[in-house]
């Protein structure tokens, strides 16, 4: 038997690539057009964005077992987003989002295990069981918000104390185009212009909010440029280089003291809006199909990587063999992990409050409050 064995020697360290232009609405120039990949950048972000692709379709499994119930808004097909924005910020940056989470949470760092005991509220989550699947948090990742819209004034916020700290660090603030016509949004936006924060404002535009289009919904569909007096760039939000380089574009033009921006991420959802939305009734099989076949995110890196000879198809399949089994794991784990005792169901209520009674479903019924660290 003759076996054949491939050494790192022989892929290519590093390559090239064109990417699509973004649109620039008050900006001379733009991001860059070419974007350099390291096999493991490629590497790395292809493991990331795979995992969450696969999380998500457990999660789905999951709530159509009824493990899962409740409100659950699923992120395939976004991967890119997620993905791009955390490998063009910095980790001591700031990010906060609406309720599709899963994918940020795990960008900033919790683990599968965590989010997946938090989807089916088990003792193991990340919010202890208590918030689901919208209310996950972590480090410098400030949820997982289930008002709409809500999110971005408190991303200014967040943007207002990096500046007042003058620590050099951006908040990213996101919000769907559902959202976009918001007018907190716009409030937002005129405080972040006034004190030049250092704030990076994102819709991601799936081109749904809900069940309608977004022609339907906004009379301007150009989300970039609803800042009108702030700079604004339109990125394809299927490609995760794109979304790299025009974050570091726009993480620079904070930190240089220039101000907020807006960016527009054009994506797709393959879900529905969320497990209660089948997803087809506004939309044809075959359009979610097309997008799977000609922009699926994992897809166009993982072709990028293979004809750039920067990692075998053996590989690739090896990373997606185990990924599969830390999917499994969480997911037993998720089940199998006992849900918080009602005793515990007022704890952390303050970051650091003594024992005090909280009121139940009546008056007669008292709780108590307790701050615990997480063991």
């Amino acid at each position: 038997m003759v076996v054949s064995t491939r050494f790192f020697t022989d892929f290519t360290p590093q390559a090239s690539f064109d990417i699509k232009k973004c649109e620039l609405h008050r900006l001379e120039a733009g991001p860059s057009e070419t974007a350099v990949l390291t096999r493991e950048q490629g590497l790395q972000y292809y493991r990331t964005m795979q995992t969450m692709r696969r999380m998500e379709l457990k999660a789905d499994q999951l709530y159509k077992q009824k493990i899962i119930r409740g409100f659950c808004h699923l992120y395939d097909g976004q991967e890119a987003c997620a993905m791009g924005i955390e490998a063009g910020i910095n980790q001591t940056d700031h990010l906060i989002t609406a309720y599709r989470a899963h994918g940020y949470t795990f960008t900033r760092g919790v683990s599968v295990r965590e989010i997946m005991a938090e989807l089916t509220g088990r003792r193991g989550g990340v919010a202890k069981g208590k918030g689901g699947s919208m209310h996950m948090y972590a480090k410098r990742f400030y949820g997982g918000n289930g008002i709409v819209g809500a999110q971005v004034p408190l991303g200014a916020g967040v943007a207002l104390a990096c500046q007042y700290q003058g620590n050099n660090q951006v908040c990213v603030a996101l919000y769907g185009d559902g959202a976009a016509n918001q007018g907190q949004i716009f409030e937002s936006f005129n405080m972040a212009a006034l004190w030049k924060l250092p704030c990076i404002f994102i819709c991601e535009n799936n081109k749904f909010g809900m069940g309608t289009s977004v022609e339907r919904s906004s009379a301007s569909t150009e989300y970039f440029k609803r800042g009108d007096y702030i700079p604004g760039i339109k990125v394809d939000g299927m490609d995760v280089l794109c979304v790299r380089e025009a974050i570091k574009f726009a993480a620079d033009h904070c930190r240089a003291g220039k101000g907020p921006i807006v960016m527009e991420l054009e994506t797709y959802r393959y879900h529905g809006h969320s497990m209660s939305d089948p997803g087809v009734s506004y939309r044809s099989r075959e359009e979610i199909q097309e997008v799977r076949s000609k922009s699926d995110p994992i897809t166009m890196l993982k072709e990028r990587m293979l004809s750039n000879n920067m990692a075998s198809v053996e590989e690739i399949k090896e990373i997606d063999v185990e990924i599969r089994k830390v999917i499994e794991d969480a997911a037993q784990f998720a089940i199998s992990d006992p849900e918080p005792p009602l005793d515990e169901l007022c704890n952390h209520i303050f970051a650091n409050d003594l024992p005090m009674e909280v009121r139940g479903t009546n008056p007669w019924v008292k709780l108590k409050s307790r701050f615990r660290s997480k063991p």
